[in-house]
């Protein structure tokens, strides 16, 4: 069995040294850049008790080797449920390997945004809208068109703007390029080191990616913000906003997770809390969503590379049906 340790940072501005061993059945990594940890090159000069390192993040779901895979039916590339109560890894399936991310990439665009910028402060359209690649997801706004930053939010999460994603970036960092270096910070404050990020939207490039287990980090900490919350639970939002010539426009976006729509039920004692679905011909049908129990316990689960919509969501049913059986 092959096995990996990762560090992980807790914390906003402050890194902690937490040891992480991963999945069994590692598969082999193509087409990202390898590179060795700060953790897997002192691993080794460890106790084996300290290796495995079962307790050291209270705050942290880490794995040690001996979580269940899915069942066989799961087809998808990766998969796992997280418990954030008691920090369980319940299963897992190829949770360190590097994926490309597709629209989850917005759930750190939407973090980056809600802890650094203004919510209320209006925002005008730029060209950085214009975005013509075939298949891209837009919320439709129009450069000249002048949104609250919150506003821009919903267009970002709901309809899975990517224009809406490339004017956050230009608004609060000046650029995408700088955009995407906050998103890399962040990613390493959090522990995320497996993760890259080039622009805020995740539309294609082989240099953008991430893991199961680096994006549950992000979506974790993104729980955090009431906001955040919100928006993923809102099944549609009606945004109004003035265009280039002042005139008022109105605009309905609907939420495109199909539990939040009732179009997919959730297992019978978890409720959906929200979640944020991606899809690109590399990254195929991706989804992680934050579930409850009956008790108020909380999971996030992770589906990345599923063949379509159908297996996404027939992947995502059966793994977090594990909470509660």
């Amino acid at each position: 069995m092959k096995r990996f340790y990762r560090m992980l940072g807790i914390g906003w501005l402050s890194f902690g040294l937490l040891l992480a061993g991963c999945s069994q059945n590692e598969p082999e990594q193509t087409g990202f850049p390898e590179e060795e940890s700060a953790a897997e090159s002192l691993i080794w000069l460890l106790p084996e008790q300290d290796r495995r390192a079962e307790t050291f993040a209270s705050g942290l779901c880490v794995l040690t080797g001996d979580e269940p895979l899915p069942d066989e039916a799961v087809s998808a590339e990766a998969a796992a449920v997280f418990s954030l109560e008691d920090h369980r890894v319940i299963l897992q399936k190829h949770t360190f390997e590097r994926l490309y991310p597709a629209s989850i990439t917005k759930v750190m665009t939407a973090l980056i945004a809600i802890r650094h910028g203004d919510l209320q402060e209006k925002v005008t359209v730029g060209q950085e809208a214009v975005i013509t690649e075939a298949g891209a997801t837009l919320c439709h706004i129009n450069p000249g068109d002048t949104l609250t930053l919150e506003q821009l939010l919903y267009g970002l999460m709901i309809p899975s703007g990517n224009d809406a994603g490339a004017v956050i970036a230009v608004h609060i960092a000046g650029s995408m390029e700088g955009f995407a270096d906050l998103m890399n910070q962040e990613a390493r404050a959090l522990g995320a080191t497996d993760t890259h990020f080039v622009n805020s939207h995740g539309l294609h490039d082989e240099q953008h990616y991430t893991t199961a287990y680096d994006l549950y980090l992000i979506f974790q900490e993104a729980l955090k913000e009431p906001l955040f919350r919100k928006i993923i639970g809102t099944a549609s939002y009606t945004a109004e906003y003035t265009d280039a010539q002042g005139q008022v426009k109105t605009q309905t976006w609907n939420n495109s997770n199909q539990y939040i729509t009732g179009n997919q039920s959730m297992p019978e004692g978890l409720s959906i809390i929200g979640g944020k679905t991606g899809t690109t011909r590399a990254a195929g049908s991706c989804l992680i969503i934050g579930s409850q129990d009956s008790q108020g316990d909380e999971y996030v689960s992770v589906i990345l590379k599923a063949e379509n919509r159908t297996k996404l969501y027939e992947d995502m049913t059966n793994i977090i049906r594990k909470v509660v059986n």
